[in-house]
């Protein structure tokens, strides 16, 4: 199994200026390698109780060289409840999360 990538951006409500470089960046690389349906970012929301949420922002494998930019640590590949698609193609939850 191939190795994601998690980044923890910290509470929802302070965390759209680093949304945003993420966003910038990956969606840039995304474009440069011509928008392989591997490559995507997904974003959850996670409580675990507490009263804010933080934003976890998971790197497919194939954007692993650049999860490391922004500090990502490895992880094993996120459960695919209530995650949203960030950057890349929607044929990456059929690619990335197959059924079985």
């Amino acid at each position: 199994m191939s190795i994601w990538f998690r980044k923890n951006l910290g509470d929802a409500m302070l965390a759209f200026l680093e949304l945003d470089n993420v966003v910038i960046i990956c969606l840039s690389e995304y474009k440069k390698a011509n928008c392989p349906n591997d490559m995507a970012v997904f974003l959850r929301h996670e409580s675990e109780g507490r009263l804010q949420c933080e934003v976890i922002v998971f790197f497919s494998p194939a954007m692993s060289h650049i999860a490391g930019e922004f500090g990502a640590t490895p992880c094993e590949q996120p459960a695919k409840c209530g995650l949203s698609l960030l950057i890349g193609s929607p044929i990456a939850w059929s690619l990335l999360f197959p059924e079985g």
